[in-house]
């Protein structure tokens, strides 16, 4: 039962194309019925001609040419161009669907389970299906075919029948106790397989660092123990193959003499017939070509077992849970933000937030500040719901943010981080994934307000620029600037900025300093931050210790006032 619900996504899939799925199967298996009359066909014919009946062996050659041509041959290649056609389709469908979910896991699944997991995940194991149809329909057709010719054999010689299903019984029994062990096998790869992905993703994405910091030798070793576990236990599946291909090819060669043997003894007491004789030897390669398929199958099943088995953990949610949210929206926003009693610790850690109470009143720049370690960028992350509280609610105009639908959420929120993500396409097309149909005129607008048209516009390609893997050819200030451009486009009410300055220099920073103030009056404007020098001017000061709000005020009032943002001042000048 437990497989069964393994294949249940695959089956849906499979209802959608199961018009096209439905002919195909049809015209292969019509195909494959006309295929079990050549063994009779050409032993009739044969016979005919050792008993000088030509018009007879004509006429059996002439049905036999016929159904090889158009039935075996056009008709059958039509049916599985067909097949392929529709499992590719419900295999890229299938992957579509992976992805989205993917998409819809909560953030601390991408914590708990490496990248190159998931990426393996949507692109490798959902392109296992590929051939699935095909393959299965063959083992089908083929019990099909081959059962029509059982009945045929055991009409003629009821000692032959049973020979071949004594063989095939054996042959059953063998994949049953090989097949748990290879299915063992293949998982333990895909594991391997998923380390080494995800090291490969990281190094590709962090390639300054890694040669900057001169660690390629100690990736290389990484990278030669993941390759070296992966083709040990791909070593182990070839191995646990052989095995079987040896037994099987054993199996079918034993069956083969004995089956031509018989009919050499029967023919010999008069049991049998020529023709019978020249039929089985076709017919008993279709019972070779269903060991063959059954064969098949099964390596592509153990292979598809444990794919399905994976994409399954991610469909149904069985290591992960989605985001849920709700279908409330805020037609006119304020921009007002209520942290009310929450009690917050990241899973598997201590408490961070605990009975913390905070209110920000919109069109007002606040900042957030306390050292390290005290819950600041905590505040972020549950204000856009990459994490829920434990305990508390968060209001923004007086509306649980989980009672937001999610596009209302996203819309109405951004942030801007301190290496903000920008994706490997040109500037044009990072703006057109905020708002699909944007100008260039509309996209200038808001880089001017960023401060980076100039730059844009001293480039060769200016807005078809590509930015390469994660912004690499912008500096640090310019993916800030690019970043608060897209929020900008995005029209998002409140915007948070988590330590956008802290490694920037001077001049950059200025930039996005003024391209804050400018945000302020449409906006609420909250910054988390480390160097105070960029958020002295703020309306609000609130500073964190321990997960609470113990002061609040303007810069001027808590250094008169707290001695713990005096220090923090202090501290941040003597760095500065």
């Amino acid at each position: 039962m437990k497989k069964f619900k393994d294949f249940k996504p695959l089956l849906s899939l499979l209802k959608e194309e199961k018009k096209s799925l439905i002919i195909a199967s049809i015209i292969i298996f019509i195909s494959e019925f006309s295929n079990t009359f050549s063994g009779y066909l050409n032993g009739e014919a044969v016979e005919s001609i050792t008993k000088m009946e030509i018009k007879n062996a004509i006429m059996y050659l002439g049905i036999y040419f016929f159904l090889s041509l158009f039935l075996d041959g056009f008709l059958y290649l039509k049916g599985w161009a067909m097949l392929r056609n529709t499992e590719n389709k419900i295999s890229r469908n299938l992957e579509y669907k992976t992805y989205g979910k993917v998409l819809d896991l909560k953030a601390y699944a991408f914590e708990k389970t490496t990248s190159g997991e998931y990426i393996n995940r949507v692109t490798n194991d959902t392109g296992t299906i590929s051939m699935v149809f095909g393959n299965l329909v063959n083992l089908l057709s083929n019990f099909v075919g081959t059962f029509i010719i059982a009945v045929y054999v055991f009409m003629n010689s009821w000692i032959i029948g049973l020979e071949i299903v004594v063989f095939l019984i054996i042959l059953f029994f063998v994949i049953k106790k090989l097949n748990p062990v290879v299915i063992k096998t293949h998982k333990e790869r895909k594991i391997e397989s998923d380390k080494f992905a995800s090291l490969v993703t990281e190094s590709i994405r962090g390639i300054r660092e890694i040669k900057t910091l001169g660690i390629k030798k100690n990736l290389l070793k990484n990278a030669n123990e993941n390759i070296k576990g992966i083709y040990n236990k791909t070593k182990d599946e070839i191995a646990l193959n052989k095995k079987f291909r040896i037994t099987s090819k054993a199996i079918k060669t034993v069956m083969e003499v004995c089956v031509f043997l018989t009919c050499i003894i029967l023919m010999y007491y008069g049991k049998t017939t020529l023709s019978f004789f020249i039929a089985m030897t076709y017919y008993v390669y279709r019972f070779m070509w269903l060991i063959d398929a059954i064969d098949n199958f099964n390596e592509m099943y153990q292979k598809l077992y444990v794919s399905l088995n994976r994409i399954n953990e991610v469909l149904t949610n069985s290591l992960y849970p989605d985001e849920e949210f709700g279908n409330k929206s805020i037609k006119k926003i304020k921009g007002e933000i209520e942290f009310r009693n929450v009690e917050f610790g990241y899973p598997d850690e201590r408490i961070i937030l605990k009975n913390f109470n905070l209110k920000i009143e919109p069109h007002k720049k606040i900042a957030i500040v306390g050292s390290s370690g005290q819950g600041k960028s905590t505040l972020f992350n549950l204000l856009t719901r990459i994490f829920d509280p434990l305990k508390g609610e968060i209001l923004i105009d007086n509306v649980n943010i989980k009672d937001l639908s999610e596009s209302e959420l996203r819309h109405h929120i951004s942030i801007i981080r301190q290496e903000p993500f920008i994706f490997n396409r040109s500037i044009h097309d990072n703006f057109r994934l905020i708002k699909k149909n944007i100008t260039i005129d509309e996209i200038r607008k808001y880089t001017k307000m960023a401060y980076l048209d100039d730059y844009i516009m001293s480039l060769p390609e200016k807005y078809e620029t590509i930015l390469g893997e994660g912004g690499v050819n912008l500096s640090g200030g310019q993916k800030q600037r690019l970043s608060i451009a897209r929020t900008l486009a995005k029209q998002s009410k409140i915007i948070l900025f988590d330590e956008a300055t802290s490694s920037l220099d001077n001049k950059s920073q200025e930039y996005i300093k003024k391209s804050i103030d400018n945000l302020v009056k449409d906006h609420t404007v909250i910054i988390v931050a480390h160097r105070l020098s960029t958020i002295i001017d703020s309306d609000i000061i609130h500073v964190v210790n321990k997960g609470k709000i113990i002061a609040s005020g303007t810069h001027e009032e808590l250094l008169k006032t707290n001695k713990t943002y005096k220090n923090l001042y202090e501290t941040d000048s003597l760095n500065s």
